[in-house]
């Protein structure tokens, strides 16, 4: 995978496993903000108000770095640790996974939890549409309009998504591209006469 390109989930997804008498249910949830994974908890928690554990984890951001877990009353590493692990195997990012455990009356001892948590976490992952995304870099070039014909021959070769232009006696366009050929652009751009970059 390249760096300028990262894996995450098309849309909610949802899992199940049983050990022993105790139910897990899993969601696989995708996810942009720290705000949007506390919005998507408060829900489920309130939905399953009456489950024993609400355990997660989450991954945001094309670099990997944003990322908690959490085993709500579980022993330590139980149950979040395993969750993380599962996205952290799949190399996924902008996801939250809730596994949500009804206790079932036998203990399952903390190497049947962990393995629990993590074959629930990965049934939502398996039952999700996974897609690969790119990493952009927005660039914004403004130029006196008698250069238009020259930048929308760029644009049309390098192939740019096209978010906001202004043509007027100075002209202005916000292009979105690929970081890895974002450079590439920003080159051939400053090479046409009175073209900068803003």
């Amino acid at each position: 995978m390249a760096d300028d390109s990262y894996r995450t989930i098309q849309q909610t997804a949802e899992g199940y496993y049983t050990e022993k008498r105790s139910r897990f249910i899993s969601y696989a949830v995708p996810m942009r903000t720290v705000e949007e994974v506390k919005e998507q908890l408060d829900k489920y928690r309130k939905q399953y108000y009456d489950a024993r554990h609400v355990c997660w984890a989450y991954m945001l951001g094309a670099d990997r770095l944003t990322f908690r877990a959490n085993d709500d009353g579980e022993p330590s590493s139980t149950a979040g640790k395993p969750i993380l692990g599962q996205i952290n195997s799949n190399c996924l990012t902008d996801i939250l996974i809730v596994v949500i455990r009804y206790f079932g009356g036998i203990e399952l001892g903390t190497s049947g939890l962990s393995v629990a948590y993590r074959t629930a976490a990965a049934e939502a992952i398996a039952a999700a549409t996974i897609e690969e995304r790119t990493v952009d870099e927005d660039i914004t070039v403004a130029f006196e309009y008698p250069y238009l014909n020259g930048i929308m021959r760029i644009v049309k070769e390098d192939n740019p998504q096209i978010i906001s232009q202004k043509f007027e006696m100075d002209c202005e366009m916000t292009l979105r591209i690929r970081k890895g050929e974002a450079e590439k652009l920003k080159n051939r751009l400053l090479k046409v006469e009175t073209a900068y970059l803003k």
